[in-house]
């Protein structure tokens, strides 16, 4: 006998909204986060190891790359930090209605753009 029940929704047919793009978002910027943390530790720990070492490391964030890395992590600290506030929010009780959940979705993607852009233009005037 043939099973007729369906089965879990599959992306194709799933609808997209702003909280399960923030919630995805989250996640992965959270591992990027931890990649990125460890990384810059290694980065300070390699001043130990003498100033070839770090010039290296150095000269690769002064490059166009590094520059787009470095603008790509403070996005990711930032978009991290406001989906944080925005949980714990949530965790007290408070913003479970679709259209607070929408609004504060939507306040986290284009707040982390505007963080990072205000961080670049703060950075740029102390660099």
């Amino acid at each position: 006998m043939e099973n007729k029940n369906p089965l879990s929704p599959h992306i194709q047919i799933y609808r997209w909204h702003i909280s399960s793009l923030v919630s995805i978002s989250h996640r992965i910027t959270g591992v990027i986060n931890i990649v990125a943390i460890t990384l810059i530790c290694i980065w300070v720990s390699l001043l130990v190891l003498g100033e070839t070492n770090y010039s290296f490391i150095n000269k690769l964030l002064n490059s166009i790359l590094g520059k787009f890395i470095a603008l790509g992590l403070v996005w990711s600290f930032s978009f991290q930090m406001l989906s944080e506030i925005r949980h714990l929010i949530m965790d007290m009780g408070y913003g479970f209605e679709l259209q607070t959940t929408r609004i504060t979705g939507l306040l986290v993607i284009f707040g982390s753009f505007l963080l990072t852009i205000l961080i670049y233009l703060i950075g740029k005037n102390f660099i």
